[in-house]
């Protein structure tokens, strides 16, 4: 039974979260103070009675876990850290300010904060990574919340999360949509249609609570419903009132993402009530211990002899499921097509640790992001081309400073019959963009294996590009390859031209180097396997030794692939070191023209990136050098 007692301290509290995100975004001259104010109640009474939370060690195991999904609210979360005693008002009142941790949306510059959010529709996809933890990999009894606006329920990918969701039987996870109505430019799809988001939600297989989000007697119900409901994830729809409390300001248009001006900043803190500075003490969770299993296992690597052709995605397949052996904190993730990616072996062999997202390619790599918030080390694999379906979350990923790995297979118009639908051919170019990011493209097993176990331990967003076809083995097992690297792989004295390749391309090149070699004309020939971080001091060597004769092949687009990487590796920017050898005479070789459907080596002879097409480009340096050529 809610006390009178309690009903005055959440109204308190939920004044103050109101007052404090007015104050905040008055100071700033900007932000959401009318979208924070709607959720204030809600969000009193899940601080005060249910969040189960030790900020003092914010990565405990144990902690609940809390996304604030509509991230332009952060005033609303700042002000719940002010009420929790972590930050303080002087803090609070730097919002949006130039190198203050409250950023105009959350980031994980805050230790309580574990994702980024602001791009709408991700937090709760990626509260079903974390909640995927919780239950089947931590096994612990924390539970995840997720804060949602109304407005993103339009995005495909929070329906996405409401069945996968579903489909993992996630008790542990609540949502909760603040139904204020108002979105960017006026009403929502729905408006206050709380019925419909209700049964979308059942439908799906959720459990769901219709209330509404200024009464704080239901909200209470709501919550402890929620808590105990042990076969289902739980929604809880709150119809709300954007800028509630303040007539001004309350269900009224035209205020979204405004700041109000100090006069009437002043006359809404009076009608809330007058500012308050509240701490209250949240509670923290029953310490209790991880299940671990695993017993891990030394590292061993597959390996593969020198001559045979296997594929590199094969390759990955076996590399993965070593790693599963020897780390127990490694999971897969797959886009139902683990049979093609080999991920499958992994999932074979350790079940527990593989989670299908199935064709939902935004749900995969943002349950990635929430399994490595608890540490966990997520490999998500599909087709190449597909991952451009879930590259806004790649690109937040970044942004929350995550640690995912990412492959991609049947990359380019190598992979034959298929046609341009399936073919990735501005992967390189959409990962070599994203912040601290790694990309690599290797050209054979032993190659694909070393990379894969590096990939485990490497920060940030880490791109594996795979081969569909089988290729030749041309390195031993013996062999290592760095990050940032690349193997010289024929060179001599007397070389004219340098070609890089990387991946299939590769293998087109050591095609020309025995042709040229028939004609008397030496090139070197250099894997350029990192394609980011890219091995300039290697590349620079081979334009002073070769007179500045170089040839970049790629199966990929023309732009921002191998290609661009290699002549960014010249431009003397930033970390670049300045190159200062002969006047670069650079050729590249990509793809071109929309392709269509035939054999590997039909297409690769029509786009002109085989070995045909690399030998006339060095001749045509090494008989006639000609300016940069694109």
């Amino acid at each position: 039974m809610t006390t009178p007692e309690q009903l005055h301290q959440w109204h308190e509290l939920a004044q103050q979260l109101r007052i404090d995100s007015i104050r905040a975004t008055t100071v700033a001259g900007s932000g959401h103070p009318t979208s924070s104010m709607s959720p204030a109640d809600l969000m009193a009474v899940l601080l005060t009675n249910y969040l189960q939370y030790d900020f003092d060690n914010p990565h405990s195991p144990n902690n609940d876990r809390f996304i604030l999904s509509k991230g332009h609210a952060a005033p609303l979360l700042y002000a719940m850290y002010k009420a929790a005693g972590v930050i303080t008002d002087e803090e609070l009142m730097s919002l949006r300010q130039m190198g203050s941790r409250l950023e105009g949306h959350p980031t994980p510059v805050l230790p309580w904060v574990d994702v980024a959010t602001g791009s709408l529709g991700q937090g709760l996809p990626i509260g079903v990574g974390l909640a995927l933890a919780g239950k089947y990999l931590d096994q612990l009894p924390y539970n995840v919340w997720v804060l949602l606006g109304d407005s993103e329920t339009a995005e495909g990918s929070v329906w996405e999360a409401f069945d996968h969701a579903a489909h993992y039987t996630l008790d542990n996870f609540i949502a909760i949509i603040d139904v204020n109505r108002l979105g960017q430019r006026g009403q929502t799809e729905l408006g206050w249609n709380t019925k419909a988001y209700a049964n979308r939600a059942r439908a799906f297989g959720w459990q769901a609570i219709e209330i509404d989000g200024h009464d704080l007697t239901e909200i209470d119900q709501a919550l402890s419903a929620a808590v105990t409901i042990n076969d289902r994830p739980t929604v809880i729809i709150a119809r709300t009132k954007k800028g509630k409390g303040v007539a001004s300001l309350e269900d009224l248009g035209g205020w979204h993402g405004k700041a109000l001006k100090p006069d009437a900043e002043k006359q809404a803190i009076a009608e809330l009530g007058g500012e308050r500075h509240i701490t209250i003490q949240v509670s923290k969770p029953e310490a209790q211990k991880q299940v671990i299993s695993a017993n891990p296992q030394p590292l061993q690597l597959p390996t593969y002899e020198k001559g045979a052709t296997v594929a590199t995605r094969r390759a990955y397949g076996d590399a993965l499921k070593a790693l599963g052996a020897s780390q127990p904190d490694v999971v897969v993730l797959d886009a139902e097509v683990s049979n093609s990616t080999y991920a499958e072996d992994f999932a074979e062999a350790y079940p527990e640790r593989y989670f299908e997202m199935y064709i939902a390619e935004q749900q995969m790599v943002a349950a990635a992001v929430g399994l490595q918030v608890r540490q966990y080390k997520p490999f998500a694999s599909t087709f190449a081309a597909f991952l451009t379906r879930a590259y806004d979350f790649v690109r937040m990923a970044a942004v929350s400073r995550a640690n995912i790995k990412l492959v991609g297979s049947h990359a380019g118009i190598s992979i034959g019959q298929d046609g341009p639908s399936q073919m990735a051919l501005e992967d390189l170019a959409a990962f070599r963009a994203v912040w601290n990011s790694t990309v690599l493209y290797p050209c054979d097993a032993n190659q694909t294996a070393k990379l894969v176990a590096q990939m485990s331990d490497r920060q940030g967003i880490v791109y594996l590009r795979t081969t569909r076809e089988n290729t030749p083995v041309i390195y031993g097992a013996e062999e290592e390859f760095s990050i940032g690297g690349s193997k010289i792989i024929r060179s001599s004295d007397q070389d004219q031209a340098t070609v890089i390749g990387a991946g299939i391309t590769l293998h087109e090149a050591l095609k020309a180097y025995e042709r040229l070699k028939n004609e008397d004309i030496t090139v070197r020939i250099i894997d350029a396997y990192s394609v980011k971080p890219i091995d300039i001091q290697t590349l620079h060597q081979a334009a002073n030794d070769t007179e500045g004769n170089l040839v970049v092949v790629e199966d990929h687009w023309n732009e921002g692939g191998l290609g661009a990487a290699v002549l960014d590796a010249f431009a003397g920017i930033g970390d670049i070191p300045s190159y200062d050898g002969p006047q670069l005479q650079l050729i590249k070789l990509a793809v071109h023209n929309m392709p269509g459907s035939g054999t590997p080596e039909e297409l690769l002879r029509a786009a002109n990136i085989d070995a045909d097409a690399i030998v006339e480009a060095v001749k045509s340096q090494v008989r006639q050098p000609i300016a940069t050529r694109i």
